[in-house]
């Protein structure tokens, strides 16, 4: 689920606390933290390199007790972002973290960076674009919405950037995010506010909200829109999600535009998780059209060999599904051929160019909220970090902190504590008429697209912390 359904507003009727928690599920000893070392505990590699953990301190607990619609049906006719759902809907990271997980396939910056070509560059923006919802498959876990002036921080030398974001609005909910290149070659920022609807049997999340990559050597701009996000089957049988929409994404220095669509399954399901779409210039020309899943791979051909394929497939000619072999699969690029092995589902074109292909997941993923190894490291809390985060940071928020333990009920409690914490401080404020002041980010305009955004004021990577809210 996307964030906004837990709310300060809520009835406590629908708290969690009252709801009796199922046992966990069995999680194989072989698995469970495979570098040996506790939680805070990050090991350090020959060469110099953290290597963060591969799996959780406890597994998920199984969900099959709860139903969705059992809290849904009490709340006909009210908000959406009304609702407290139980925690065990949850999975242990905020939505501030979630967002982080678009840094997950950073070497599509990079090679984008490292392009001369612009059709080449758009290419891989396409492809990050793509890549930034793929985490999402198959996590229908509902991430904690983040509290007021909560925050979340993450650098990665290793993968060469510092990202920092700040929940700036609790109603509607509104989250900011600023990324930047630790080699001073990109900047990634933007704002997110989905808009949820309840449909009866799915609830749908629009990600509203800007998103921005500036290639600073190109010195280019990319801007666009997320897909919607779908959560099926919420009434019975399971949960399942689509992504489905237009996105355009705009090479604002060029007149250059990606369109994506993201099309919805269909009645039969043939139309589940694919992306088509084209990239054409200024004049409207297509210079190349793309085509994939978002949950396995993507590709790009030109637009005449994709016309002709299409073509000779209405014609009825026999055209089979290509096994991609091991030749097919080599990319330009060092990360990409690294990428474990994925079976593809899609049909091949000969001749296409791998943009990207999904990384595999752990082993004991399904475990694990079907988290990635890159969400399994979002939360560690390594040794020393205390010391230098800031006292806002998601990692110490202790509901958060106890689910990923295991101790669901303590994380039940402490999540109504933080929310009825967060609701007395807003009534202190109105009564004294005192406004919330954000601390790292502003409002003001996105300079590509002339729209309302949140930007990024800068000084958090300073760490003077001194004047930061006391949310925990």
């Amino acid at each position: 689920f996307y964030t906004g359904f837990d709310s300060d507003n809520s009835s406590g009727d629908f708290s969690e606390a009252n709801h009796k928690v199922p046992e966990m599920l069995d999680l194989d000893p072989h698995q469970s933290n495979r570098t040996g070392k506790h939680n805070g505990e990050t090991e350090i590699q020959e060469n110099g390199i953290k290597r963060h953990r591969t799996s959780l301190p406890a597994p998920m607990f199984s969900r099959s007790d709860f139903s969705v619609w059992s809290i849904l049906k009490k709340c006909i006719g009210l908000e959406l972002s009304k609702i407290t759902m139980p925690i065990v809907f949850n999975e242990p990271l905020s939505f501030l973290q979630r967002i982080t997980e678009y840094m997950e396939h950073i070497y599509l910056i990079n090679k984008a960076c490292s392009h001369a070509d612009p059709l080449e560059r758009m290419q891989a923006v396409a492809a990050f674009a793509v890549s930034a919802v793929a985490s999402q498959w198959e996590r229908t876990g509902k991430p904690f919405n983040p509290l007021l002036g909560e925050t979340y921080e993450l650098t990665r030398e290793d993968l060469g950037f510092r990202f920092i974001s700040e929940q700036v609005s609790h109603h509607p909910p509104i989250s900011a995010f600023y990324s930047e290149g630790l080699n001073k070659d990109f900047i990634f920022h933007g704002s997110i506010y989905p808009k949820l609807k309840f449909w009866g049997k799915s609830i749908e999340a629009e990600p509203r909200g800007t998103i921005t990559l500036e290639l600073l050597k190109h010195n280019e701009a990319y801007t666009w829109t997320n897909p919607t996000c779908c959560v099926h089957n919420v009434i019975i049988g399971k949960l399942w999600l689509e992504q489905y929409g237009v996105v355009e994404i705009v090479n604002h220095s060029t007149g250059d535009k990606c369109v994506l669509n993201f099309k919805p399954c269909g009645l039969f399901g043939k139309e589940l998780h694919r992306v088509e779409g084209y990239i054409q210039d200024k004049h409207r020309k297509k210079l190349c059209v793309i085509y994939g899943k978002w949950t396995e791979c993507l590709w790009c051909t030109d637009p005449t060999t994709y016309e002709t394929y299409k073509k000779s497939e209405k014609r009825g000619g026999e055209q089979k599904k290509k096994s991609v072999s091991e030749e097919d699969n080599k990319s330009e690029n060092d990360e990409a051929d690294d990428m474990p092995e994925v079976q593809d589902t899609v049909q091949f074109i000969p001749g296409s160019k791998l943009l990207w292909r999904i990384n595999c997941r752990p082993p004991n993923s399904s475990q694990m909220y079907n988290f990635t190894s890159f969400a399994v490291s979002l939360n560690e809390l390594e040794k020393g970090m205390e010391a230098i985060l800031a006292p806002t940071d998601c990692r110490l928020r202790p509901d958060i902190r106890n689910m990923e333990n295991g101790n669901m009920d303590v994380a039940s409690k402490e999540k109504e504590r933080l929310e009825e914490k967060q609701r007395a401080a807003r009534k202190e404020r109105a009564k004294d008429e005192v406004e919330w002041h954000t601390r790292w980010f502003h409002q003001g305009t996105n300079p590509y697209t002339g729209t309302s955004d949140w930007l990024y004021s800068g000084g958090y990577f300073d760490r003077n912390f001194s004047d930061c809210p006391d949310i925990y």
